[in-house]
């Protein structure tokens, strides 16, 4: 399933799940998740399958914040959301989410390694 995402998605999750309501500070880092999100090359998505999309959301989000604050928060949320929306059963703890993000902050993971982690949450 290619679920594709919005901006007002993008917006119900950073009211829903990050405290103190943030204000955007960034939309262009919105609107760049959205095209990145959504990119093909040559007709075939450049991210195919629910992992690798939710990876793709969570690196940019995390290295171009969109937020005022909570952006570690707000960027593992939409990825979290992606692949629960994408229909997968996701089961992870605060540490390996903690831990996720910490990594992709520091640069120390791509996408095929975020993928990989996320599927790790997955049943």
């Amino acid at each position: 399933m290619n679920l594709k995402i919005d901006l007002s998605w993008l917006l119900m999750v950073a009211e829903h799940k990050t405290p103190g309501d943030p204000q955007v500070v960034d939309w262009g880092a919105l609107v760049a998740a959205v095209a990145r999100h959504e990119a093909e090359i040559f007709g075939s998505p450049v991210y195919s399958d629910p992992h690798t999309r939710a990876a793709a959301l969570l690196q940019l989000l995390l290295h171009v914040p969109a937020l005022e604050h909570s952006n570690a928060m707000f960027s593992s949320a939409v990825a979290y959301g992606y692949l629960v929306a994408s229909g997968l059963k996701v089961i992870t703890s605060p540490e390996q989410v903690r831990d996720l993000a910490r990594l992709v902050k520091e640069g120390k993971a791509d996408v095929r390694a975020i993928a990989d982690e996320l599927r790790q949450w997955s049943l």
